[in-house]
């Protein structure tokens, strides 16, 4: 699944790509892992009505029934087929939604010898994509409000699937409006977005291990990998 992503876009890009009255600066980030913070934007209660708006969540959803996440599993991605049903997600999906912005994401291939071989999985020319994401807020025992998000992810495509079977849902620009409407859009009103079409699409550069370690952060861990044999058979993807 998708436990790795990037946000490379500036956030002139991002305002611009989620239709934003503003975005907060932020410095490019090449290698996101789960808990840290990420940028979700989802529509928000003001005056005159609701507006959509980016804000930062950390990335592992805490649904607001956990007692104490120490117990939980670290949710930072969700399986759109039975979301609609899992305890911990049933609620954002009727009534938090959001997209999460992204450049791309990492997904490591088994090899027969067992190594797992990074790639970066990207829309081509650098576009902002949206991925489909579940906001939560949680209210720890000493008051405080804790932001959190988990990434929805569905079946590969025949292309993507030659790396790993699963792969981000991502919401095309078109259907912004009806993914985050969940006062008009119930689950089963949005259910035909909830797959991985898009990504199937996109195009699959090999990168080096160093996106392994969360502490490398820097451009260098999109750097092609040269040398690296491309997936082969019907599911073999078109490589940089």
């Amino acid at each position: 699944m998708c436990g790795r992503f990037a946000l490379t876009a500036t956030p002139q890009a991002v305002r611009d790509a989620f239709d934003l009255d503003a975005v907060d600066p932020f410095p490019p980030r090449y290698n996101i892992a789960p808990t840290q913070p990420v940028l979700h934007v989802a529509l928000f209660p003001r005056r005159g009505g609701l507006r959509r708006e980016a804000s930062l969540a950390r990335w592992g959803l805490i649904p607001g029934w956990a007692k104490d996440p120490a117990h939980l599993p670290l949710l930072f991605n969700a399986r759109s087929e039975t979301a609609a049903e899992r305890q911990s997600f049933r609620g954002a999906l009727r009534h938090r939604r959001c997209l999460v912005p992204a450049t791309g994401f990492y997904e490591w291939r088994r090899t027969e010898g067992g190594r797992p071989e990074p790639f970066l999985v990207r829309p081509a020319g650098g576009v902002v994509a949206a991925f489909a994401g579940l906001h939560e807020t949680f209210l720890a025992a000493d008051g405080s409000e804790i932001d959190t998000v988990t990434i929805l992810t569905a079946a590969a495509g025949p292309r993507l699937s030659a790396i790993h079977e699963r792969a981000p849902v991502v919401i095309a620009p078109a259907e912004f409006e009806r993914w985050l409407d969940v006062g008009g859009q119930s689950p089963a009103g949005i259910a035909d977005l909830l797959h991985a079409g898009l990504t199937d699409a996109w195009e699959a550069v090999p990168v080096s291990d160093r996106v392994n370690a969360v502490a490398n952060m820097g451009p260098e861990v999109q750097e092609r990998c040269e040398g690296r044999p491309t997936p082969e058979g019907p599911g073999q993807l078109s490589l940089f």
